[in-house]
């Protein structure tokens, strides 16, 4: 069978972040986890569910370490692989950090697809660690049902500079770095209802990387940050206020939304992962009752190498701006605000 002849996106099913186990699901299997001794070096851990693990190695050093695999989101083996990678990263990045090394994990239907087919999702996550500038120094492969590939990703930051999701402010001011809509293009593509503009802007919304991160990382206003991945916009937004215990306010209108996105959400075209994710979290937020449909759908749509969401002074939030658009984050925006109240998302 040729490449050629192979959707990958039939061997799962679901891609991308949208695999991700509902987070009411998830709060159920982890609620009975024993509690262990927490090193007084583990700067980070699963307290606020944050994106990656921080752990102080000196006064000048802390190693961040995250993993991230899931099943195929296209068709294409090397942007696969390509996309795979991309979210792996960016659990590094939204803490603020410096990637140094990956460690690859890859499980392969062996008796379906083609070792050349295997090879091009492996290629593609090699080039994205390329352009991070780190090397792939191991992993671990198994023969599955299903297609996954994903990375173990490592990465060092200052321990004074590491960015949690639990310490926004009141006052602050969110703004998040690229547009939502990668499920809604991704349910798409699996009905053979997107055209190429459609793709080709998934596929560059899900292979930028992160960097800004570091580099916000640097600026004492930035007070938390975050990545938009499968539990969508809303789902991240009420981490930020469970863990600052404060009320988000998001405005529609501001946020950036991928080309085309409202419209296929009106048609029907989203996620399963979109509901579970409404359905675990709805409790908490408030809709305007302008808030249609389709655009529900969007704040609820799982972001498979979404963007970085940044809470920061309102000091601080041209400096943000200028960061993101130095990188070419083009369409970063303010969206919204954190205020005293109860934790919950307010949206209008």
């Amino acid at each position: 069978m040729s490449n050629d002849a192979i959707k990958l996106t039939s061997f799962s099913h679901g891609g991308g972040c949208g695999c991700k186990i509902a987070p009411g699901v998830l709060s159920e299997i982890l609620k009975n986890s024993n509690g262990f001794p927490v090193p007084k070096e583990l700067l980070v851990g699963i307290e606020t569910s944050d994106d990656a693990a921080v752990y102080k190695l000196n006064d000048e050093q802390a190693l961040i370490a995250t993993t991230d695999f899931f099943m195929p989101i296209v068709d294409d083996p090397y942007d696969f692989g390509r996309i795979a990678a991309t979210n792996a990263i960016s659990d590094v990045y939204a803490m603020g950090g410096t990637p140094i090394m990956a460690l690859a994990l890859v499980g392969m239907p062996i008796n379906k697809l083609p070792i050349e087919t295997i090879g091009q999702i492996i290629k593609g996550g090699e080039s994205i660690c390329a352009e991070a500038g780190i090397p792939i120094a191991g992993g671990h492969t198994i023969d599955s049902v299903e297609p996954i590939y994903g990375l173990v990703v490592m990465g060092l930051i200052h321990p004074s500079k590491v960015k949690r999701n639990a310490d926004a402010r009141a006052g602050d001011v969110l703004v998040l770095g690229k547009p939502l809509g990668v499920g809604v293009l991704s349910a798409a593509l699996k009905k053979g209802k997107l055209d190429d503009e459609g793709y080709k802007a998934m596929i560059a919304n899900t292979t930028k990387l992160n960097k800004p991160g570091k580099a916000l990382s640097e600026l004492a206003g930035v007070h938390a940050m975050t990545d938009v991945t499968g539990f969508g916009l809303l789902g991240h937004l009420l981490e930020l206020a469970r863990g600052a215990k404060l009320e988000a306010h998001l405005e529609m209108a501001n946020i950036p939304l991928l080309p085309g996105v409202e419209q296929l959400a009106q048609d029907g075209y989203f996620t399963g992962a979109s509901g579970r994710n409404w359905e675990a979290y709805g409790k908490d937020v408030k809709l305007a009752e302008t808030i249609t449909p389709a655009q529900h759908s969007l704040l609820t749509d799982p972001q498979t190498s979404g963007g970085l969401l940044v809470s920061c002074d309102a000091g601080s939030v041209d400096q943000v701006l200028a960061l993101f658009r130095e990188q070419r984050f083009g369409e970063a925006a303010v969206i919204g605000r954190m205020a005293a109240g109860e934790a919950r998302v307010i949206v209008s």
